[in-house]
């Protein structure tokens, strides 16, 4: 793959991610911006906080299938190696969208949204293990946390290293961005499913 087509695929994937859906699906429905609630992210768990589980679901929606997007566009157009290129711009473009200064969410539906385009038995065996993490802790953040860990093993041996090589890049941008729940999940402090966000409480 030459230069300009990763750097083509790269702004592809970053712009179709950069489109904050938490923030105007929030907006169109004339609800208080999302930035100011819980934890001040635009993702769908803390659109969630807001009440409005039709919102969180749109917003969990967009955010996964503007990853698809990006992932597929490019694999039509380009092929593989500018698909996967595609798909990592479209993570960062989630997490640092430039229409909100570079302050977006954490990447996790994004991060589906690129599996299912690469490869969705793996994206569902993503959300199996989510789910049963969930079941047992609900901690949202730690289901996502052990998905996107198990995510690189289970790609290496179902879909081969490039694609394994992306998603460990992926996964250690979800850790980084989950930083902060890393060190409350730690300290017991972390928000399960269903409460407000530390942020939120005061």
């Amino acid at each position: 793959m030459s230069i300009p087509l990763a750097i083509l695929a790269l702004a592809v994937g970053y712009l179709l991610g950069s489109i904050p859906f938490g923030l105007v699906v929030t907006r169109l429905a004339g609800t208080t911006d999302i930035r100011s609630v819980g934890s001040g992210n635009i993702g769908a768990t803390n659109v969630l906080r807001t009440g409005r589980k039709g919102l969180a679901a749109a917003t969990l929606l967009g955010d996964m299938l503007k990853g698809t997007a990006a992932v597929l566009a490019m694999y039509w157009s380009a092929g593989i190696d500018a698909a996967l290129v595609a798909g990592l711009g479209a993570v960062l473009g989630h997490v640092f969208p430039v229409w909100l200064r570079f302050k977006g969410g954490k990447g996790v539906a994004t991060y589906i949204g690129v599996l299912i385009a690469v490869a969705w038995p793996i994206a569902a065996a993503f959300g199996v293990i989510w789910a049963a993490v969930a079941a047992l802790t609900r901690y949202s953040s730690l289901s996502g946390l052990i998905a996107s860990a198990a995510t690189p093993v289970l790609l290496w041996f179902y879909a081969g290293g490039k694609p394994a090589l992306l998603f460990v890049a992926l996964t250690a941008i979800v850790f980084v961005m989950h930083r902060g729940n890393i060190v409350r999940l730690f300290a017991g402090t972390e928000a399960k499913i269903g409460e407000s966000s530390p942020a939120s409480r005061g």
